[in-house]
């Protein structure tokens, strides 16, 4: 990667690392549900009338947006309404890394490597710690709800590759269509219609600015450049910047936020990037074998022997 392309990479991590902090920081009072409505209604218009359609199946577009888009982002915004740290949550959700591996390899029978199997491991150890050791400031029902974020993330990753989706902006704008309709009549289901008055009521100036820098900053111009990204590098160059994503949520929290992680969340948050980065390493191949010289050159007075038929079938 140039140097310019690792400064983009670097400034989408630092886009998505705070994310997390805006997204607390903006919700107040506001009903979770329909503030990701409101965001992906954002993400939407204007821009999916200028962005052509994905070349993919509809189904697929749809099975993207449910499971990236509604599924993740509504969970992860329960989780933080319930009391997960905007650190944390930031943190957890790179379980995604190694669910995707493990959905992968169930759905799809791609057989994991041997880094991506020790990294599976570290990162179940990584988040048995931060459950162990997250206090009781941290309820165990919005860690549960977090982990069902990343889950989300990991079966939109795992619905992608089976289809031979591409993961454009256009893929992403499209996608989102699912999500506004079906939150905000579950939020009606839910609070009751009055709900909807009041959380469209308690919308200020701060969950406005919270939505443009989700919508806009988050998903349009962060996948906007990481795609970019991926068109001109490759994966195994882009992803691991991924990795920054963590240590910014965690550190803006901790300096605007003054939420301070305990040593076993420090400790399980290391393990589990330090599972991340396992499995993104690539399998060591196998050097081949190198025989004697004498031995491989061939004796140009010895007549070969016929080539031997290859069976019938194979």
């Amino acid at each position: 990667m140039s140097r310019r392309d690792q400064s983009l990479a670097a400034l989408v991590a630092v886009i998505w690392g705070f994310n997390f902090v805006v997204i607390d920081w903006g919700m107040g009072d506001v009903p979770p549900l329909l503030f990701v409505a409101v965001r992906f209604l954002a993400v939407v218009v204007p821009a999916v009338f200028l962005l052509d359609p994905p070349p993919v199946p509809w189904r697929t577009v749809a099975a993207v947006g449910l499971f990236m888009s509604l599924g993740q982002f509504a969970f992860l915004y329960v989780a933080m309404d319930a009391g997960m740290p905007p650190g944390l949550a930031g943190l957890v959700l790179q379980a995604q890394v190694v669910l995707t591996i493990v959905i992968a390899a169930v759905a799809l029978r791609e057989r994991p490597t041997g880094p991506q199997v020790g990294g599976v491991v570290l990162g179940v150890i990584g988040l048995v710690v931060v459950g162990v050791g997250r206090g009781g400031h941290v309820p165990a029902v919005a860690l549960g709800l977090c982990l069902t974020a990343a889950l989300m993330w990991a079966i939109g990753n795992v619905v992608s590759r089976a289809s031979g989706a591409t993961g454009g902006l256009s893929l992403t704008v499209w996608s989102a269509l699912v999500v506004p309709v079906p939150l905000i009549a579950l939020e009606a289901l839910l609070d009751g219609p009055g709900a909807l008055a009041e959380g469209f009521a308690a919308f200020g100036w701060q969950a406005g600015v919270s939505t443009l820098y989700t919508a806009g900053l988050a998903s349009l111009v962060g996948y906007g450049i990481f795609n970019g990204l991926l068109s001109r590098n490759p994966s195994a160059a882009v992803v691991p910047w991924i990795l920054l994503v963590p240590p910014v949520a965690i550190g803006s929290a901790w300096a605007l936020l003054d939420e301070i992680p305990s040593p076993a969340e420090l400790l399980g948050g290391a393990i589990l990037v330090a599972g991340v980065l396992v499995a993104q390493r690539r399998a060591r191949a196998v050097a081949p074998e190198v025989s004697d010289p004498t031995r491989c050159t061939p004796d140009p007075s010895r007549p070969r022997s016929p080539a031997r038929p290859e069976p019938a079938g194979r």
